[in-house]
């Protein structure tokens, strides 16, 4: 049996039961469950290490959900609904979700992408987590009035300290550590959401504009053509 216990949430028993089917296949363990309140209990007494969300759940619905557990912890999660809005998508990503799937989809390519989220959250990131980490120790990024402790995740803004999400702070990390770099939103997309991110570069519009709200005062601007960049009094970036 695999070592990894997926969490279908789906009050659709038809749905929930094939997706399971489809996991076990590929040896994974598996809980399903018909309600938000039911997987916020599995949350509390046994995590399982990947979730699979519906949106459209009864009582509290899939969003609401994906912002509880990723508000208290870092673990993958894959969004899946019959709305195939734009906005819908951005809303999942931007609320911590890892992916997104549309009902009607192949029970494969979900089996699929559950696969490749494992391997990102636990063979990969750890390295990478680390090495970030070690990088982080020797340094602080200061651009201006602005002062970003990345072993922390803090951000402080003259002595005021930012309320960041986690892509909010990823965004700015990237911004901080190459100031008056312009980036296209492709780079952005990649080097926030990751480079198996599939959906539209509009999420990176809608986070600027979050992040311009809670920091006014700092010089993040729009390249005609191009991207986004966040302006210092150094000159160009090399």
């Amino acid at each position: 049996m695999n070592e990894y216990t997926i969490a279908v949430v789906d009050d659709d028993a038809n749905i929930r039961g094939l997706v399971e089917a489809y996991l076990h296949k590929e040896r994974f363990q598996t809980v399903g469950l018909g309600t938000a309140e039911e997987a916020l209990e599995l949350w509390r007494n046994d995590p399982p290490d990947l979730w699979v969300l519906d949106i459209m759940l009864p009582g509290m619905d899939g969003y609401e959900l994906c912002r509880r557990i990723r508000n208290e912890a870092e673990v993958p999660i894959i969004m899946i609904s019959a709305k195939d809005n734009e906005v819908d998508k951005i809303l999942g990503l931007e609320l911590g979700s890892d992916d997104y799937l549309v009902k009607p989809f192949s029970p494969r390519e979900l089996v699929a992408r559950v696969k490749r989220q494992l391997q990102r959250w636990y063979k990969l990131r750890p390295a990478e987590e680390q090495a970030a980490a070690a990088m982080a120790a020797l340094n602080v990024v200061d651009v201006g009035a602005l002062r970003m402790l990345p072993d922390e995740r803090r951000a402080l803004l003259g002595k005021e300290e930012l309320d960041l999400t986690f892509k909010e702070f990823d965004l700015l990390r990237v911004f901080a550590e190459h100031p008056n770099r312009a980036f296209t939103r492709e780079e952005l997309l990649v080097r926030v959401w990751g480079d198996d991110y599939f959906g539209s570069d509009r999420a990176v519009d809608h986070l600027i504009k979050r992040l311009r709200k809670k920091a006014d005062q700092l010089p993040i601007e729009a390249v005609w053509g191009h991207g986004y960049r966040l302006r210092s009094g150094g000159g160009e970036e090399a």
